[in-house]
């Protein structure tokens, strides 16, 4: 009798600690989003790749209004996104959604034109699309000539 191997989810410790002792989330709400420990419940969950000829960023952002409650942002090779979900004051129940602000920045690739970025918002999905020119070689040899022209 044959058996097909299974094939199990690694469980992180970090995602149940940090529902465990949500006051972690809090006490790191202020770090830069690259030094907050992994327990932190509040930072956008990203996807990015490149597609014909873009650099495609998506953020899981639900439960927000992209009008008023979505910022995006550009400069010197930075890709931030900003959002803010506010809690509604007349819940009165458990509730272990994330409340706050959530910010994001990426290094965009080589080559990103900075004047050629889209956005759009679907089901709670923010997709940022960038466009990237061919990328140049990042050096190139010179070639040595003798002096006097010979």
């Amino acid at each position: 009798m044959s058996t097909l191997p299974v094939q199990r989810r690694p469980r992180s410790l970090f995602g149940e600690f940090s529902s465990l002792f949500p006051e972690f989330s809090e006490l790191f709400a202020g770090f830069p989003t690259g030094l907050r420990p992994v327990v932190d419940t509040r930072v956008l969950r990203l996807e990015d790749e490149m597609k014909d000829g873009r650099y495609v960023v998506r953020a899981e952002i639900p439960g927000v209004d992209p009008a008023t409650d979505i910022h995006i942002t550009v400069r010197d090779g930075q890709l931030s996104i900003r959002a803010e979900r506010s809690e509604k004051k007349d819940f009165d129940g458990r509730s272990e959604f994330s409340y706050g602000s959530f910010v994001r920045t990426v290094s965009l690739p080589a080559g990103a034109d900075e004047d050629d970025i889209q956005a759009t918002y679907d089901k709670g999905i923010l997709t940022v699309s960038v466009a990237v020119s061919e990328q140049k070689p990042a050096e190139r040899r010179i070639q040595v000539q003798p002096a006097g022209g010979q």
